[in-house]
């Protein structure tokens, strides 16, 4: 099973939007969803700080800022 980590943060509307989508396709398409706050690390916030929502398939950075599906399900099997 695929996982995906979503990086956001708290009042962000993007990210609301991006976990929403994420949510909505999780039982068709079946992967593990996580979604982590930058605010809990350091190192987190100040790689993202600016780019979020950031989505991670497989441990590997797909999309960020404005999440389109038509971008994530390229790279969800």
């Amino acid at each position: 099973m695929q996982k995906v980590v979503l990086y956001s943060k708290p009042n962000c509307p993007l990210c609301d939007e991006a976990k929403d989508l994420l949510i909505a396709f999780q039982d068709q398409y079946g992967y593990d969803l996580k979604e982590v706050d930058i605010y809990s690390d350091d190192e987190l916030l100040e790689k993202y700080q600016l780019t979020i929502p950031v989505v991670e398939i497989d441990g590997q950075e797909v999309d960020y800022g404005q999440i389109e599906w038509a971008k994530l399900s390229e790279f969800i099997k």
